[in-house]
């Protein structure tokens, strides 16, 4: 069973069962943090505390290869602080700090979706645990945040991460030409990668 709990915080301006609501009756808004809870994988909020993990994570070269250099350890207790328009969660695996998580919305009414981006430490990739954490993710976007469409977009050339993702049900939607800035200072192509509702698979329902 997926549990979900919502934690709210103040702010200053990547298996399981059907999630349910575990705490708080009324829907997240702008800025919830949830702690999502699949069955190796925990997705809750970040302190300060956890943000020297992250970067050491984000240094890891197969990390690195697709993130670039990590932003000081300031600027990720910021994201965690959430001070702006996306949510970074910290992804833990049997109890461990694994990597992060975050998602964003794109709340006009006409273009209204969310995004995702997700890494994780090289001990724990290719052993589901990123299918998991989307999938408990995705899940809680459309379920509690009533999103209908959510978008992720992987570097064309990172085929595990598009492995990965294709798992939960994103499709390929087309190549982003030159998308973004590679560690090798060239820009590489992204792919851009969606998922509706109705294509959630019945494993993060």
């Amino acid at each position: 069973m997926i549990g979900v709990q919502v934690q709210r915080k103040m702010v200053s301006h990547r298996n399981g069962g059907r999630a349910s609501m575990a705490a708080d009756d009324e829907q997240a808004g702008a800025g919830a943090h949830p702690v999502l809870v699949g069955r190796r994988v925990r997705l809750r909020p970040g302190g300060p505390q956890d943000a020297p993990r992250l970067r050491e994570i984000l240094a890891e070269p197969s990390v690195s290869r697709w993130w670039g250099e990590p932003e000081p350890v300031t600027m990720i207790q910021e994201a965690l602080r959430g001070n702006n328009s996306a949510v970074l969660l910290v992804v833990e695996v049997d109890g461990q700090v694994a990597g992060g998580i975050q998602y964003d919305e794109e709340d006009d009414p006409m273009y209204r979706h969310a995004g995702i981006d997700i890494y994780l430490s090289g001990r724990f990739q290719g052993r589901g645990a990123g299918a998991e954490a989307v999938g408990l993710l995705a899940s809680y976007l459309f379920t509690e945040r009533g999103h209908h469409r959510i978008t992720i977009d992987p570097a064309a050339a990172n085929e595990p991460a598009i492995r990965c993702y294709a798992k939960v049900g994103f499709r390929p939607v087309g190549i982003m030409r030159q998308y973004e800035r590679g560690s090798d200072g060239t820009f590489h192509d992204g792919l851009l990668m969606d998922l509706l509702r109705d294509e959630l698979p019945d494993a993060w329902r």
